[in-house]
């Protein structure tokens, strides 16, 4: 290499060195400006520090059984993001779900935890994550003048549970749960007949009592529909049918306040209860 060379390549180096070192001021200089205006600033925050897939996890359930339930999310997301493959982030992905859930995040534990049995169907968790997204719904429920739409979807997906995974430990705790979904769908048509009957809309009324002796027959509230379609069926003229409903609530129920009032009922108008055999109610209690 010539004199001259040399002489430009060491002035290229000591221009460049000389940029190096006036940015690595500048970014110190930008750095003690941040600190000096919000002093809290940790430059590790945003780094995601790689752990053992068993450490999170531990971290994690940890964390959930004493009961922070926020860090333990944090644990599991971290599990996720970092070893999605491992038999820790799936079993961490059910936790999640049940995290979400204890926080009152339904529809987060809905999301997860069908995410969970749609890509591991057959997992050994699989039946509680199922069972997640019921408990999600049914703790939505709401009251019984109020839309029954989520109620709906937990007795949906209870029967999926018990459908799925009849050998699950949850199976019997998601039929009593699913009983309690049941009679509050019951509930709701008594409320919407009700509401019919008073306003003297006998045959919408009808249709609610009807559809709970016919849907809902194995729920409180029978009782009370048989009563109602004598009372609506007398309003309507139609007296063998209400004579037929007051006695099938008399075989059924015969220490029922529901059929003492209804006996009154009757007797007021000169009539008792007698069964009709050609009634779609005489059927429906297989007295045909």
């Amino acid at each position: 290499m010539s004199s001259s060379q040399h002489t430009c390549f060491g002035r290229e180096r000591t221009h460049l060195l000389g940029r190096v070192i006036l940015v690595a001021a500048l970014s110190t200089g930008l750095l003690a400006g941040c600190a000096s205006d919000n002093e809290d600033i940790d430059l590790n925050a945003y780094v995601d520090t790689i752990e053992p897939a068993d450490v999170l996890y531990n971290q994690g359930l940890a964390n959930m059984n004493a009961g922070r339930l926020n860090e333990a999310s944090k644990k599991f997301d971290a599990l996720d993001r970092q070893h999605p493959y491992s038999e820790f982030a799936r079993k961490a992905n059910v936790l999640a779900a049940y995290t979400s859930y204890k926080q009152g995040n339904f529809d987060d534990a809905i999301q997860a935890a069908r995410r969970f049995t749609t890509l591991y169907p057959t997992h050994e968790d699989a039946a509680y994550a199922q069972y997640i997204v019921a408990i999600s719904y049914f703790s939505q429920m709401p009251v019984i003048t109020r839309d029954q739409r989520d109620t709906q979807l937990a007795i949906q997906n209870f029967n999926e549970l018990i459908d799925r995974y009849p050998d699950s430990i949850y199976v019997e705790d998601a039929k009593n749960k699913r009983r309690i979904a049941i009679d509050q769908l019951a509930g709701k048509e008594m409320q919407v007949g009700r509401y019919y009957l008073e306003r003297r809309e006998y045959a919408a009324a009808l249709t609610r009592f009807r559809n709970v002796v016919e849907s809902y027959s194995n729920t409180r509230h029978v009782e009370e529909s048989l009563a109602r379609l004598t009372e609506t069926y007398l309003a309507m003229g139609l007296v063998s049918e209400a004579q037929t409903a007051a006695a099938i609530l008399g075989n059924n129920f015969p220490d029922s306040e529901w059929y003492q009032d209804t006996y009154k009922l009757l007797q007021s108008g000169g009539l008792e209860p007698r069964e009709n055999a050609g009634s779609w109610l005489s059927r429906r209690f297989g007295r045909s």
